[in-house]
Order: structure tokens, then sequence, then C-alpha cells
């Protein structure tokens, strides 16, 4: 599948195989759930995961954050316009909108530029406006329909493990062949980081072909910060290390769950982490745990896909 090729819907408009399990009745009972972006917290640093999964402790939304939700919004809407009318100027014409939706719908984002200068929240847009321009850059709009966009998906490993997450946009070629992408608002990573990168991918890949028994063809990441692209095409044993690295991941946080120990892990990262008064690291005390009775992964959200950290 080249780059830009030229991609169709399915007969009703909808990407056909992700909404759950092939065969449902197969599927075992799910002994536990995770999500790309949980999964990074762990191997980010177990014990920010329990913060996030087990405390569920609220964390203050960043500009950062909050803008890479505001560009996926855009780029999300931008495909519900006719081909012809995709446009850097409509795209850059639904920012305001969807920023009011947004805060029309979480009344806190109206606060998030409280005790700044009016030009934090002018740059902070312009930055928003640049990703945008950067994007049409990238591939042209116009020549794609993709199969879906924001797409839940869900399975259930045969060890009852339940992997889920939001899916930015799925794209189908007339020869069935699926292409997963994913925009991010960050730069790209350096070599080194590419892995990590490429991880949240296969967990997508992973997900698709476990529902439906076909590989995807290609996985691409679009940095909307610096105007590069990932592609990587993975094969089946990709994805089956992928299955053995996310269920031992699993075991992991299991372990973590059963004696209580959620092992910080410092990095450079912490500087930005909205737990470090309370991490032990940094002279702060851990809360009590809650009952085990109320441990579940929460559902993800398709903000939880717009992390660049």
């Amino acid at each position: 599948m080249p780059p830009g090729a030229g991609l169709l819907r399915d007969s009703v408009g909808r990407f056909p195989y992700a909404r759950g399990m092939t065969t449902t009745d197969a599927a075992p009972t799910a002994i536990g759930s995770l999500s790309p972006s949980r999964a990074g917290d762990f191997m980010t640093c177990p014990l920010l995961y329990r913060f996030r999964v087990i405390d569920r402790i609220p964390e203050k939304p960043s500009p950062a954050a909050v803008r890479g939700t505001l560009v996926h919004a855009v780029l999300e809407r931008l495909f519900d316009l006719p081909a012809a009318e995709r446009t850097p100027q409509a795209a850059q014409a639904l920012l305001d909108p969807q920023w009011e939706r947004l805060v029309a719908e979480e009344p806190e984002l109206s606060a998030l530029f409280d005790g700044a200068e009016d030009q934090a929240q002018e740059e902070w847009l312009a930055q928003a406006h640049t990703m945008l321009e950067r994007y049409f850059t990238l591939e042209d709009p116009q020549r794609l329909e993709p199969a879906d966009r924001e797409l839940f998906v869900e399975t259930v490993l045969p060890t009852g493990l339940k992997l889920r997450g939001y899916i930015d946009r799925v794209d189908v070629a007339p020869s069935g062949d699926v292409r997963i992408v994913d925009y991010k608002t960050g730069s790209a990573p350096r070599a080194d980081f590419e892995a990590r990168a490429l991880f949240q991918m296969k967990f997508y890949a992973l997900v698709l072909w476990r529902i439906h028994g076909r590989v995807p063809r290609l996985l691409q990441l679009m940095y909307l910060g610096n105007g590069e692209v990932l592609r990587y095409s993975p094969d089946e044993a990709d994805l089956r290390a992928t299955e053995r690295k996310v269920e031992a991941l699993w075991s992991a946080i299991r372990r973590a769950m059963d004696t209580g120990e959620w092992r910080p892990r410092p990095s450079r990262i912490c500087d930005w982490c909205d737990h470090k008064a309370r991490c032990p690291e940094y002279g702060g005390t851990l809360p009590p745990l809650p009952e085990k009775s109320v441990v579940a992964e929460p559902v993800p959200s398709p903000r939880d896909q717009t992390d660049d950290l």
C-alpha cells in the first residue's frame, strides 16, 4: 500500500471487523484489561500505573495534551467533509468550533490558561494551526476515504486478558490491505526510541489480527510536531512477540497488585508528572491502596491516545 494511495470504505462505510471478536461465543472470560496507554504507563513507571489505574487520582490536563486532543478532533471532523472540501483552510476553520465543543463538554478546560498572559493562549493556538498546516504536507486527505476514525477496538486473548483502545484512523485499500494511522502532536523519536513508539501501533495491529485473522499491512505514525512519518510493516511473528510482551506486562501488573509493591522508576519525565509530590523518590508519602475489589483499568478514552510523552 503506497503512501497516499486511494483507500475505500466497505459497503456500509465502516471498518467491517473492528467491533469485537470474530467468534464472541468462543471468547474466554476476561481476567483483566489493558490498553496501550496504560501498558506504556507501567513500562515507564509501575507507580505511575498505580496512581492512574488503581488510585485513579485526577490529573490536571496539560496544555500540550489538550492541544493534542484538539488537533485530533479537527482531523477526525475533517473527513466528515466531502473530499473536495478537505482543504487546509477548512481544517483551520474547524479549530475554533472544536475548541468550543471541548470546553462545553469539559468546562474545566476553560481554566487551562488562568493566571497566564493572553500571549500564552495565542501561542498555544498558533502551534495547533501550524500542526494542521504541517499535516497537509504529509498526505492529501482529498485522496483518502478512511474506513473508520476514533475506532474503539476490543478483543480477549486466549489467556483471558482483554485488550482495548482507540485507533485514530483505519484505512482499507481495494485489495483489503489495512493501514493503521496514528497522529502524534509531538516530534518523532530518535532511532533508538522507535521501538517504543511502535509498541502502541503493534498493540492495535495485534487486536485487529485477533479480531479478524488478517495482519494489518502498514502501521503509520504521523508526527505533526516536526512533519516526520514513521512507517512499519508488521508480520505475524511481530504480533506474536507483541502478544507475549503484553502477557508478560500483565503478569508483572498482577504481581504488583498481589504484593502491593508498585516500584517507582525515576526518569527525566518525572519533572512533568502530576504525582511527583506524593512519590517516595521525591520525599512524598503514598496514599493507602484501595480495596482490591475496585481494582480494574477504566475504559480508555480517545484522549488517552493523544499523550506524546
